[in-house]
């Protein structure tokens, strides 16, 4: 039962407004962003060119993604492997 009240306490909680971002970009950054995200998604910018990739691109792409899991993933990241930044004045 106490379970049962907590699930309906948190969902009441995630739906109140405290919770809500104000509406509307923040700078003015964001909102440059946000009107071409608009423009994306209404089509507005679309292109009139069809964009195809032949089935050898598809085929290349698929390969380089499945040849992505051939690499071991390291136990941690060694920084000093990475070489060095060297100042060429």
């Amino acid at each position: 039962m106490k379970t049962k009240q907590l699930m309906i306490m948190c969902l009441a909680g995630l739906s109140s407004s405290a919770w809500a971002i104000e509406p509307g970009p923040a700078s003015s950054a964001q909102q440059g962003t946000e009107s071409w995200m608009q423009l994306q998604i209404r089509g507005v910018v679309a292109s009139t060119n069809l964009q195809t990739a032949s089935a050898a691109e598809r085929e290349l792409a698929m390969q380089r993604w499945l040849n992505s899991f051939t690499y071991p993933i390291p136990e941690y990241f060694n920084q000093d492997t990475g070489g060095e930044i060297t100042n060429s004045k």
